[in-house]
């Protein structure tokens, strides 16, 4: 990895690390899985632009919405 590259992930991945640590017990199933679908979703959105150059906060924001949305919609398909 390329120094730029590591300085655009470290945010996010504190981020994330925090995010997992947090307890999701008191949580029902839909915002445990919109919780979930949020953070894999702005994982996968910063990792995503900062390997094509893009802004890893965009990225993230947007992987975070489409992601709880995803985990939301599954949670109710499945109900």
């Amino acid at each position: 990895m390329t120094t730029s590259l590591t300085s655009k992930l470290r945010a996010p991945v504190i981020a994330l690390a925090l995010l997992s640590l947090t307890a999701c017990s008191g949580m029902n199933s839909t915002q445990q899985r919109t919780l979930s679908g949020a953070g894999i979703g702005a994982g996968v959105g910063a990792v995503g632009t900062a390997v094509t150059g893009g802004c890893v906060g965009c990225g993230a924001a947007i992987g975070a919405g489409v992601g709880a949305v995803g985990g939301y919609l599954y949670d109710k398909n499945h109900e």
